[in-house]
């Protein structure tokens, strides 16, 4: 077992961000603006749905990796801090999904 985490994940990203986008494939992507970090987010998760699709173990495990990385860009990119996310996460789990997903607003 790995005690690697997505908040050691998201620290190597602030990192990373700070070097020259010539020699980091994070700052690169976040030099591109939301947009480049977003569109690459979705080619990460279709790859990852296709590996679903396939049944392909292997793939699965290396695309989820791929769109993990590639949300913590986008979040990044767009100022939205990870402990936001997981405070959601954790709000969320205080109820049912089936609850939770009834009390977001329509529209």
């Amino acid at each position: 077992m790995t005690d690697f985490t997505l908040e050691r994940l998201d620290a190597f990203l602030a990192e990373r961000a700070m070097a020259s986008p010539h020699a980091s494939y994070t700052a690169k992507l976040l030099a591109g603006g939301r947009a480049v970090s977003a569109k690459k987010l979705g080619e990460e998760a279709i790859e990852l749905v296709i590996a679903a699709m396939e049944k392909d173990r292997r793939a699965v495990t290396m695309e989820a990796a791929d769109v993990l990385y590639h949300l913590l860009v986008v979040l990044r990119a767009g100022g939205v801090p990870l402990q936001d996310v997981l405070a959601e996460l954790e709000r969320r789990t205080a109820q049912s999904g089936l609850q939770e997903k009834a009390s977001r607003p329509k529209g």
